[in-house]
């Protein structure tokens, strides 16, 4: 199994939802998995952790003694535009002449500090090619890749050993700049759903626009939702009088943080004793922050930056509505996370969580008055609010890791049952 984000090193959406699902498989199934950094002392029972930052030049020597010819240069891939996760970055030469200086250059250990930061293609290259020479020495039976930063060397090993590809598809780079989307990155995914056996989408809604805007075969598209841990939690009173409404995630175009500033005018209109929180970073954070002061709301909110686990858990513990107005959410961790605190939930119809929270009040993502609307009745029916929070809590019995991974483990005898036929 190839990830990139994994906690502790990072605990965004990704990483979150790649160790729920390890630590669900390890009675299941023996997982080696393999990412850019990890800490010493960090241990999962039944998973081995292997960090690239951890194998020393010697060993790397070794590895390399016998160069790989990458065969994944056969894409072809001459787009002049690089692509990080969550921002734009320019390139400023063809992809396949930074594949040939990656590959031809001197075997050094892998060194990271940033995952996201600088030139992320350039450490995506190099990941791949220290993994993959590293996996051509173990012994396994399929290959599972979690997003498109570790779908080349999940590829290469395809290619070069023959062994299933299964792809998990967290997020699409059509999910973050729609219909613009077709660069590298999004020429990366389109091949990797090509060569996998089998994909899975954290939704159904995912997994459609694999189909629809990836050209992606129906047959080898098997959702699995993702899960959840369970928590014990203790609502706390507010620390100021007045309603609390948040949002918590990358400020940026697929998560609609403009939808919920202009919601938010509207709210204020009835509510002017209500406060509100956006929390997180992007490139709309600034843009953000400058609506609310042309609007004469900037001291209705909290703007927090990035907040660790421990910090959201506070906020979701005196929130009164939680607001998920994404243009396009392949799950939606946050979401249950709010409704594990008791919060009445309004997300978009273009969410996969919106799959599984039957009771969550949704809304289309350009339908501001009917945000504010629920954002305002949410706060003033109690009943409303029971209902809401009553029929989620009971979906909750369902969002659960052990579920994710048994499906997964489905996902892999589906495989081995197509090869043995």
């Amino acid at each position: 199994m190839f990830g990139w984000e994994f906690p502790p090193v990072i605990s965004g959406g990704l990483g979150v939802a790649t160790l729920g699902l390890c630590k669900a498989l390890a009675p299941m199934a023996d997982v080696k998995m393999i990412i850019p950094k990890s800490i010493p002392d960090f241990n999962i029972p039944n998973i081995e952790l292997i960090g690239l930052n951890s194998i020393g030049k010697q060993e790397l020597e070794e590895l390399f003694k016998k160069e790989i010819q990458y065969t994944f240069r056969e894409l072809n891939l001459k787009k002049g535009m690089g692509f990080g996760p969550y921002t734009r970055i320019a390139e400023t030469e063809f992809i396949d002449q930074k594949f040939y200086d990656v590959f031809h250059g001197d075997v050094s250990p892998f060194e990271i500090e940033d995952l996201y930061a600088g030139d992320v293609i350039k450490k995506v290259i190099e990941f791949a090619r220290i993994s993959v020479q590293y996996c051509l020495r173990q012994k396994f039976d399929v290959i599972h890749a979690h997003d498109w930063m570790t779908f080349l060397p999940a590829m290469e090993l395809k290619i070069r050993t023959g062994k299933p590809l299964v792809i998990h598809v967290h997020s699409t780079e059509y999910d973050r700049a729609g219909e613009h989307s077709k660069n590298w990155v999004y020429d990366l995914e389109r091949r990797a759903m090509e060569l996998a056996d089998r994909i899975i989408p954290v939704s159904h809604y995912t997994g459609e626009i694999c189909h629809t805007h990836y050209g992606a075969a129906r047959e080898k598209i098997m959702p699995v939702h993702n899960g959840i841990e369970a928590i014990t939690h203790t609502v706390k009173p507010k620390p100021f009088d007045g309603n609390f409404v948040i949002f918590f995630g990358r400020v940026t175009m697929q998560k609609g943080p403009e939808y919920f500033v202009e919601a938010a005018k509207k709210v204020l209109e009835h509510h002017p004793n209500t406060k509100f929180v956006l929390a997180g970073s992007g490139d709309l954070l600034r843009p953000m922050i400058e609506r609310t002061a042309a609007y004469g709301i900037g001291d209705k909110f909290f703007f927090t930056g990035f907040l660790n686990k421990k910090m959201l858990n506070e906020l979701l513990a005196i929130a009164d509505v939680y607001c998920m107005p994404s243009v396009s959410e392949p799950f939606g961790l946050s979401a249950v996370e709010a409704v594990q605190y008791g919060i009445p939930t309004i997300i978009s119809k273009t969410s996969g969580v919106a799959e599984v929270l039957h009771g969550s009040l949704t809304m289309d993502v350009w339908d501001v008055n009917k945000l504010a609307q629920y954002i305002i009745a949410s706060i003033d029916y109690k009943g409303l609010k029971k209902s809401v929070v009553e029929a989620n809590a009971h979906s909750l019995k369902d969002i659960t890791w052990e579920n994710c991974a048994s499906k997964v483990m489905q996902v892999y005898e589906s495989i081995f049952q197509e090869y043995e036929d």
